[in-house]
C-alpha cells in the first residue's frame, strides 16, 4: 500500500508533469498538465513554476488565447527565472492582441536583462516587429545592434537592416552582396526565406521572390499552430508580396 501511494506521489510529481506537458501534442493535454504541476500540493521552486507556467502559456497560444496568454506571461516575469525569455513571450502574446506598443517595451527590456548570448535574438525581434509594423527607422538600430552582438545568425540581421533602410527611405547599395550572404549561410534556410524573398522582391528578381516567399509561407502555416501565430507579422507581409508578384505576373501576361 505504502509503495502504491509512494508511486502515486511520483506520477504526479511537478517535475513529471513538465515533462509530460512539454512532451503533450495538443495544447489542451499541454494546459492539462502544466496546470497539475501548478496545483501540486508541494512547494514548487521557481525554476520549475517558470517552465510549468511557460508550457501553459504556450498552449494558450497554441489555442490563439492571447488574453490568457499575457496573463500567465506576467505570472512568468515575476519568478524572475529566465527574465528575458518571459518578456519575450509576454511581447509575443501582446502582439496577438495587436498591442504594438506593449511588445515594443517587452522587447526592449528583454534585450537589457538578457544574458550575451541572447541578446541578439532579441534585439532581432524588436528590430523585425518595428520594422513589420511601419517604423523601419527605430528598426534599423536595433537590427544593427543585433548583428554587432551576433553570430552565426549575423548574415540575415544585416539584410534586415539593410531592408530596414530601404524602407526609411534611404538609397541602399548591396542588396546583391547581402542576399548572397544570406543565400550561403544556414541562417538563409527557414526564417531566411522570407528575407530572401524580400531581398529579391527588392531587386526585380520575381521568380525567386515567389520561390522563396511561397516556401516560407508554406512552412509556418502547414506545421505547428505556435509557429503560425509567432510569425503572423511576417505571414502576413509575405502574403501581401506574393498578391503583389500575382498582379505583376497578370499585367505581364495581359
Amino acid at each position: 500500500m505504502a509503495r502504491g501511494r509512494s508511486a502515486a506521489l511520483r506520477a504526479t510529481a511537478p517535475e513529471v508533469l513538465l515533462r509530460k506537458a512539454t512532451l503533450a501534442r495538443t495544447s489542451v493535454a499541454r494546459a492539462k498538465y502544466a496546470q497539475r504541476g501548478l496545483l501540486h500540493a508541494g512547494e514548487l521552486d521557481d525554476t520549475t513554476r517558470m517552465m510549468l507556467l511557460r508550457q501553459l502559456y504556450l498552449s494558450h497560444m497554441e489555442g490563439r488565447r492571447f488574453a490568457e496568454a499575457l496573463e500567465v506571461a506576467g505570472q512568468m516575469i515575476a519568478c524572475n527565472v529566465m527574465p528575458d525569455v518571459a518578456r519575450q513571450d509576454a511581447a509575443r502574446a501582446c502582439l496577438g492582441l495587436g498591442n504594438i506598443h506593449e511588445a515594443v517595451q517587452h522587447l526592449r527590456i528583454a534585450s537589457r536583462v538578457s544574458p550575451a548570448a541572447r541578446r541578439a535574438f532579441h534585439l532581432w525581434t524588436l528590430g523585425t516587429v518595428l520594422y513589420l509594423n511601419g517604423n523601419p527607422e527605430d528598426a534599423v538600430g536595433a537590427l544593427e545592434r543585433a548583428a554587432r552582438w551576433g553570430t552565426t545568425d549575423k548574415p540575415l540581421y544585416l539584410a534586415q537592416a539593410l531592408l530596414a533602410r530601404r524602407a526609411a527611405g534611404e538609397e541602399v547599395t548591396g542588396l546583391a552582396s547581402a542576399r548572397e550572404q544570406l543565400e550561403d549561410a544556414p541562417c538563409g534556410q527557414g526564417y531566411g526565406q522570407f528575407v530572401l524573398g524580400e531581398l529579391a522582391f527588392a531587386q526585380g528578381d520575381m521568380e525567386a521572390a515567389r520561390r522563396y516567399l511561397t516556401a516560407f509561407v508554406r512552412r509556418t502555416t502547414e506545421g505547428r499552430v505556435a509557429l503560425e501565430v509567432a510569425l503572423a507579422l511576417e505571414i502576413q507581409r509575405a502574403r501581401h508580396l506574393l498578391r503583389l508578384l500575382r498582379g505583376k505576373a497578370r499585367r505581364r501576361a495581359g
